[in-house]
């Protein structure tokens, strides 16, 4: 996973473009993308497609010729969306009024967007701007905005049943790695690992861009949400802070109680946050229209760490370690929805005799594996066609995988049965 970061990390994506398109070729490398093209001018919803832009260059010039702005150097010194632009001169007064700086972090450079109002801008440490002594500079940026298309990545897998998980991340940001390369390079792998297993569910991936992607992704596909059983916005999961999860609008789906399962559990620190109508993709997933059973993963929040948006968020940001655990906290989760199911006891006057089926420990008294005997004994006094796996273990206390174990023994000896 972290390699794929560092291999994507030099590209200037955008929410249209160029930039875009080449990072899914990348991801086909790994998985077999299928890429969608929606004209700009596309009404979708209250949102309209916009115009595509690309960039091939931008820099500002001093008098003696040499580039102390450079996009070539980083593709976030250029406001990405910005309009092109060549001035020959240009006097520092007018050009500050284009310039962009973090002056509580004066080595970094920030991250900006004009997206949806036509403009143009440079962003540049608060160093570099105190060095621009020169009455006037050479400005260009060599960039194109006009009708093409937005693009987006699509991967279906095909399950036993038609209802869908759907797994869904923003790759529009240009070189920043926690937001959203980690959530990118973790929905690839889990895409690529899930393809291999036999599964339950269907699973629909989506690689788009932040905002316009999922509006106009629902707009195409308003008709087959109702699919849609769980879902996660993935995003900002490289960093070392602990994990966070974002509830669906809804509060209390099967995601919800799953993703807070597998986090109490998994013997880190972390955090569980109410929805709220701000964030990343989930707001539109979970708007009143569509209210799908989606939550947002992540490690630390946007915007409460100081990186955030910014040339720090590099490769030195990201951890393989925590990129680790994020893939696996998310494959534990798909693992509880795969596997969880409601039961009936057949045999619910009194505990069945499990001594006899090998299923208890052979001399009272003795040893061994309480946890799993206890498992034995919950499943059996809770499976009355009413509560799930994941019901039984959040009532036990008892981790999912420690319940699914004990079922499947007790399905197998005729003790149970499938609701």
């Amino acid at each position: 996973m972290y390699q794929l970061i560092r291999e994507l990390y030099p590209i200037c994506r955008s929410i249209t473009g160029n930039g875009f398109r080449r990072s899914l070729q990348i991801l086909k490398l790994h998985i077999p993308l299928q890429v969608h093209e929606v004209p700009s001018g596309t009404p979708v919803f209250d949102w309209t497609v916009p115009k595509e832009w690309n960039i091939t260059d931008a820099y500002i010039k001093d008098k003696n010729g040499q580039r102390i702005v450079d996009f070539r150097q980083s593709n976030l010194h250029v406001v990405n969306y910005s309009m092109p632009i060549n001035k020959k001169r240009m006097r520092l007064s007018e050009l500050k009024e284009h310039l962009f700086t973090l002056p509580d972090h004066p080595d970094w450079i920030p991250y900006r967007t004009s997206y949806y109002k036509e403009s143009w801008g440079f962003c540049l440490s608060q160093n570099l701007l105190d060095d621009l002594t020169d009455d006037e500079y050479e400005v260009c940026i060599d960039a194109s905005l006009q009708d093409g298309h937005l693009t987006y990545g699509e991967y279906y897998i095909a399950g036993e049943i038609s209802d869908e998980i759907l797994i869904s991340c923003h790759a529009c940001h240009p070189s920043l790695c926690n937001d959203n390369l980690s959530g990118v390079a973790i929905a690839t792998f889990l895409a690529q690992y899930l393809s291999s297993q036999a599964l339950r569910y269907s699973y629909r991936f989506l690689f788009i861009p932040g905002t316009i992607g999922s509006i106009t992704w629902l707009s195409k596909n308003q008709g087959q949400t109702a699919k849609i059983k769980h879902g996660l916005v993935l995003s900002g999961l490289g960093d070392n802070g602990p994990c966070t999860y974002k509830k669906s609008r809804r509060g209390d789906a099967d995601i919800d109680k799953v993703m807070r399962h597998v986090l109490q559990h998994s013997g880190k620190r972390y955090n569980i946050i109410d929805f709220f109508p701000y964030g990343y993709d989930e707001r539109q997933y979970c708007s009143p229209g569509f209210n799908l059973p989606i939550g947002c993963f992540m490690r630390t929040p946007h915007g409460q760490y100081s990186e955030y948006h910014t040339s720090a968020d590099n490769l030195d940001f990201v951890k393989p370690e925590a990129l680790a655990e994020s893939w696996r906290c998310c494959l534990t989760a798909l693992n509880i929805i795969e596997n969880n199911r409601i039961y009936l006891n057949q045999n619910p006057y009194c505990e069945p005799q499990l001594g006899r089926r090998n299923l208890y420990r052979a001399i009272g008294g003795e040893g061994g594996d309480k946890n799993a005997e206890l498992a034995l004994l919950w499943v059996l006094n809770l499976s009355d066609g009413n509560n799930s796996l994941l019901d039984i273990a959040e009532r036990s206390t008892l981790e999912f995988e420690l319940i699914h174990v004990a079922a499947k023994a007790l399905y197998k000896h005729g003790l149970l049965k499938e609701v």
